[in-house]
């Protein structure tokens, strides 16, 4: 059996992942379409790159400066900030930085202040030191004893900036319950001056804990952590800080509840988010979400007074998203023309929306159809021409391919940028006159080029190569299309072949699956050589299916709302018309042999699965389900099933709780969980296995004393766990004994 295992396999020639601009004409991306990676420099305006070292010599030099990695294979850049002039640059690895001349020998010592350094190219960039840096790169703030502080780059001097926070009433802190950290959450204005804050009120939140399993007393972990229907949950009061002087300005308004108009936080990855400075630093948009992400509501506020006036308000039936997760928040404060471009699905699909800031007043819808706005690239406020990454507008292209395409902020027709039917990603110069296009399929490796703004090539920069992974063995998945349960729709998806497939024998069939609603089962579709473990079941002997359901994004809101108030079902049963359809045209998949396995959400939907189609799902495998979402963050279910309702004898969650339909069983399940996990707490499995108990089924539980929501360092054992179950119970075959799994490139 040939292993290709969850990393990125060293048998393929990546090209390249991503781009990195130094200015508005010169870039840096790393290659390794010939094995190792090199670092390269761009220009732009000549049309031209170069490596910027010879790997193996550079290598050399860091390792001469402290560095101690000796696989060239191995060299990972997080950063580079050339000096031309000084023919130097500051080369950042494992946390360090190095100042490495940029001709051969490539002298590099190691500078002072390394972590600090963390120069923010976005105001919400964050560093490895829970600090947040300035844009400027000139100071950064931090949390101490519930309260603000700020660092001096250069001296390391440290003064403090709040002074009446106190436990549970901090400012800037970072606590959604389900995930919480030492991070200051702040939004720096572009002159460096202000930060964009709260003081988060959770002192009246119920207490969650974990503890340990050690020899001895065990250890406790506690913090504030509100489940769904809980009376109280958390509120932030939102304030502007000086870091200059320390003047905390208090905005005048009502707390808000902890939500953003997108994810189930405040923050929602890097990027722009729900509250944006105008350029001049003089007043603050954001959003105000309801505990139900019903109604959200723009305002603005000035960042002096702490004056706060409405722009408008959009309210939805079910819940309102500005964007997709894992592209972050879409809509855009454009202070230089006194407009807010706002990402609405009020149409059924997502499109931008353009405000008057000052009256409220829609000005226009700028762009429009049955297709979706995935993201903004670069928006020239002065000229309102923008570049946008839209998904579903070509026909005959996957619809959850990405294009780029030039709009214009008066609207009009979308021009297409990138022709290849590939999904696309862009990186924009800082200017907007060029982006890297880095484009690739499930079946075909990056291609990297530049591109003008108007779309045309400037020059290749790389292009991946997967001859030696289809020489030892590896078959790339097919893009399927199948029929949703609603009878109707086609639902999207992967089918992985099993290994040297006879169509005249019969399959087993593992189906991979979450069920949404922020996200589908299949998180990208550039191209990767395994795709988690599913090219390795496949190899295996099993028909591997990954399908985008009803109830996931990126298609029409219909679509993305079919199962809201009946999250009990979301997903499964389009999975099961899915495969059934598959089946029909690939005769070799043994329908009376089906698995399914998930994670979080997808622990959830295989219980369901198993519990719910019991005639249809034999073998599954549920980890770290949250398998009942009373037990669960507040923010999340209650924005897809809504708010906690009863009557006193039933409520609207009783239908999503896996507990209660656990005597239906009886297939093979594992269930899997880590003790200490501070995402979904570890009793929503254990209400299933009291259930199942209960019911006298039998079933297998894996606990993983040590882990949280992933399995760390158990990871393998669980994925050894994951193949074995399945290959024993779905295929009826006797697995190696205590096969163990390692990383590619690491010594068994």
């Amino acid at each position: 059996m040939h292993q290709l295992g969850p990393y990125t396999s060293p048998l393929v020639d990546h090209a390249v992942r991503t781009a990195h601009w130094i200015d508005a004409r010169h870039f840096w991306y790393v290659d390794t379409s010939h094995g190792v990676p090199t670092i390269m420099l761009g220009d732009a305006a000549k049309g031209t790159k170069a490596p910027a070292f010879e790997t193996a010599a550079l290598l050399a030099s860091l390792n001469a400066a402290g560095l101690k990695e000796q696989d060239a294979k191995k060299l990972f850049v997080e950063r580079l900030e050339p000096d031309f002039a000084a023919n130097t640059a500051i080369v950042s690895v494992g946390g360090e930085r190095y100042s490495c001349a940029l001709t051969q020998p490539y002298k590099c010592t190691k500078t002072a202040g390394a972590q600090a350094r963390q120069v923010a190219a976005a105001p919400a960039q964050r560093s490895r030191a829970s600090s947040v840096a300035s844009p400027d790169g000139k100071r950064a703030v931090f949390l101490r004893d519930w309260n603000l502080w700020v660092r001096d780059v250069d001296t390391g001097a440290e003064r403090q900036l709040t002074t009446d926070g106190v436990k549970d009433f901090g400012y800037a802190t970072d606590n959604a319950g389900w995930k919480h950290s030492d991070q200051a959450i702040v939004i720096w204005s572009p002159d460096s001056k202000k930060v964009a804050t709260f003081q988060q009120d959770q002192r009246a939140v119920a207490d969650f804990t974990t503890t340990t399993t050690q020899v001895g007393h065990s250890r406790t972990d506690t913090w504030k952590y509100p489940f769904v229907g809980d009376k109280e949950i958390i509120h932030i009061q939102r304030v502007i800080v000086d870091v200059g002087d320390g003047t905390v300005v208090r905005l005048k308004m009502s707390p808000d509840p902890h939500r953003s108009s997108l994810c189930d936080d405040v923050v929602c990855g890097e990027g722009p988010q729900d509250m944006q400075w105008a350029k001049d630093g003089r007043t603050l948009a954001f959003v105000s979400t309801s505990r139900d992400h019903k109604v959200e509501t723009m305002r603005i506020a000035d960042a002096t007074t702490g004056t706060v006036r409405d722009v408008f308000t959009e309210t939805v039936p079910t819940w309102f998203d500005s964007g997709y997760n894992d592209e972050g928040i879409n809509w855009r404060y454009l202070s230089e023309r006194g407009e807010i471009l706002w990402w609405s699905q009020r149409d059924d699909w997502g499109h931008y929306y353009l405000y008057n800031a000052r009256t409220g007043k829609l000005v226009r819808q700028v762009t429009q159809g049955r297709w979706n706005v995935d993201h903004p690239v670069y928006i020239d406020e002065r000229s309102g021409k923008m570049l946008i990454a839209g998904i579903g507008r070509e026909p005959g292209v996957d619809p959850y391919y990405r294009s780029i395409y030039a709009i214009d902020l008066k609207g009009g027709k979308p021009k297409l940028l990138t022709p290849e039917r590939q999904d696309h990603i862009a990186v924009p110069s800082s200017d907007g006159r060029y982006f890297v296009d880095i484009y690739s399929t499930p079946q075909e490796p990056q291609t990297a080029v530049l591109r003008r703004a108007d779309g045309a090539v400037v020059t290749d920069l790389a292009k991946g190569d997967v001859t030696r992974l289809r020489a030892a063995g590896w078959q790339a998945p097919e893009n399927i299309a199948v029929r949703c349960a609603d009878g109707k729709t086609l639902c999207h998806g992967l089918l992985f072949k099993p290994a040297g497939l006879d169509p005249r024998q019969k399959y087993p069939v593992i189906d991979y699956i979450y069920p949404g609603p922020f996200t589908g089962t299949i998180s990208s579709r550039q191209f990767a050589p395994s795709m988690g473990d599913a090219g390795a079941l496949a190899q295996l002997g099993f028909a591997v299916v990954e399908i985008d359901a009803l109830g996931t994004p990126r298609r029409s809101k219909a679509f993305q709302d079919f199962y809201y108030r009946d999250m009990g079902k979301q997903a499964v049963p389009d999975q099961v018309t899915g495969i059934k359809d598959l089946a029909s045209r690939n005769t070799w998949m043994d329908t009376d042999r089906v698995g399914i396995w998930g994670h979080s959400g997808g622990g959830n939907a295989t219980a369901t699965a198993m519990f719910r189609y019991p005639e249809f799902f034999k073998v599954g495998i549920a980890e770290s389900g949250n398998h009942d979402n009373r037990n669960y963050e507040d923010d999340y279910y209650e924005k897809y099933l809504g708010l906690l309702e009863s009557n006193g004898k039933t409520t609207n969650y009783d239908l999503q709780a896996n507990q209660d339909f656990a005597q239906n069983l009886t297939g093979k399940l594992m269930l899997a969980h880590g003790i200490l996990d501070d995402n979904v707490p570890v009793s929503s499995t254990l209400l299933v296995v009291d259930a199942l108990q209960k019911a006298n089924k039998d079933f297998d539980l894996v606990l993983f004393p040590r882990a949280r929501h992933g399995y760390g360092d158990q990871s393998y054992y669980m994925m050894r766990r994951r193949w074995d179950y399945f290959v024993e119970n779905l295929m009826g075959a006797e697995p190696p004994k205590a096969f163990k799994i390692v990383a590619p490139g690491v010594s068994k």
